[in-house]
């Protein structure tokens, strides 16, 4: 394939916390398998699956229950976090003996800009993207997709096209053949409830998202309209980031589904706690603090919700944080309702530097001077935790609580 102008690719590892596990166990290729939380737990629900596994039509995020009523013979594993990182860097490593562009889309996909880099190929990227799949396969022991096009959005929707282990080109003379005829949902941007909306105007394909007038979209969706037109006709220029270069994150944020229910207001305190904690470490090891907080809420019956609230001033405390949250959730949930599962996302975030003065009281101590001895404190529980480890200092609150806590600590995976 000659090519001329942008030459994007997007590596996408084919099932990859699967792929990952059957390095290490070569047997499992051969049996359908899943990685999957605690099978005894609440948290038992599929993460990832082998394409033996997706023959029976196992789904992501289902039950592992669920999943054995569909196939009894089903193999389960646990998942290596720390795997995963690493296979992560080995893959990204080789994209990047290619290209000084390798921008991470998440920790199993990556976009490439090979514009100016195909030399030694001729300017032939088909025969690149050949010898980069076959280099992972050979090296790091997993398979991925790729897709060629001159926009990211194509280049993404490539491949996907075909799966696993191959190329999809997707050029400016085959574009309308391939693209088209694809469901709208496909096209990144597409959200469930845009597909939708773009169903009930008779829009189902991304052809007639692109025959559709730039100002009709506009007309129902705004600005997002424009981007819509954009992705659905090949106009994306977008960029991609140079290796290494990382975008300044906007939020942060944990959450849990917990062993057991929430219900009464120390249980749901509890929970709000440990999430805060974690959340307002990371902030301070970003040198941030947030104006914003945002709870989400999941019921028994996996529906969810999502409040969040401005703050008088930035705070990157967990005290902030677990306040913040833990009223949120009493002005708007039910009181004795049961909660599976907390977010607590700390967001609009600023440098820590940055401090709003208070009007101080000559005879009283003022509500900033107890928030900066809050501050200095967990900096200070901060320092003692770097130095011997994250167990090094636990609240008593947490410690045999029956809610999973301990176990669903970042710190032991």
């Amino acid at each position: 394939m000659q090519t001329a102008g942008r030459i994007i690719f997007h590596c996408d590892c084919n099932a990859f916390f699967a792929s990952v596990e059957e390095t290490y166990e070569p047997a499992l290729k051969s049996v359908p398998m899943a990685i999957a939380g605690d099978a005894d737990s609440r948290r038992g629900i599929i993460l990832a699956k082998n394409e033996l596994a997706k023959q029976y039509k196992i789904q992501t995020a289902e039950t592992v229950w669920s999943a054995k009523r569909k196939c009894p013979g089903l193999v389960l594993r646990p998942p290596r976090r720390r795997a995963y990182g690493e296979f992560c860097e080995r893959v990204n490593a080789v994209y990047e003996n290619y290209t000084a562009y390798a921008e991470r889309f998440g920790i199993d996909e990556s976009f490439l800009d090979l514009t100016g880099f195909l030399r030694e190929f001729g300017n032939d990227a088909l025969l690149a993207a050949n010898e980069i799949r076959k280099r992972v396969s050979r090296e790091i022991g997993i398979t991925i997709s790729i897709g060629v096009s001159w926009n990211k959005t194509f280049a993404k929707l490539g491949s996907d096209y075909k799966k696993p282990d191959a190329v999809t080109v997707i050029d400016r003379f085959n574009f309308r053949q391939i693209v088209f005829p694809l469901p709208a949902g496909n096209l990144p941007g597409v959200g469930r409830k845009t597909a939708e909306a773009l169903a009930k105007r008779n829009i189902h394909t991304i052809g007639g998202l692109a025959a559709t007038p730039i100002e009709t979209l506009v007309r129902w969706f705004g600005k997002t309209g424009e981007q819509l037109y954009a992705n659905a006709n090949g106009m994306d220029e977008s960029r991609v980031a140079e290796a290494g270069a990382t975008e300044e994150a906007k939020s942060v944020g944990n959450d849990m589904t917990f062993k057991r229910d929430l219900v009464t207001e120390a249980d749901i305190r509890l929970g709000v706690m440990s999430l805060a904690d974690k959340v307002a470490m990371r902030l301070r090891k970003m040198n941030k603090k947030c104006r914003v907080v945002k709870v989400t809420i999941k019921d028994v019956n996996l529906k969810s919700i999502t409040r969040q609230t401005t703050l008088s001033k930035p705070i990157f405390t967990s005290a902030g944080l677990t306040g913040a949250a833990a009223a949120l959730i009493k002005s708007n949930w039910q009181t004795g309702k049961p909660i599976r599962m907390l977010a607590v996302t700390a967001e609009n975030l600023v440098p820590a530097n940055e401090t709003e003065t208070a009007q101080l009281s000559l005879f009283d101590e003022s509500p900033s001077d107890a928030c900066e001895r809050t501050e200095k404190l967990e900096l200070a529980l901060d320092l003692i935790r770097g130095k011997f480890g994250g167990y090094a200092v636990k609240r008593a609150a947490i410690l045999g609580n029956d809610l999973g806590i301990m176990e669903n600590d970042d710190e032991k995976n």
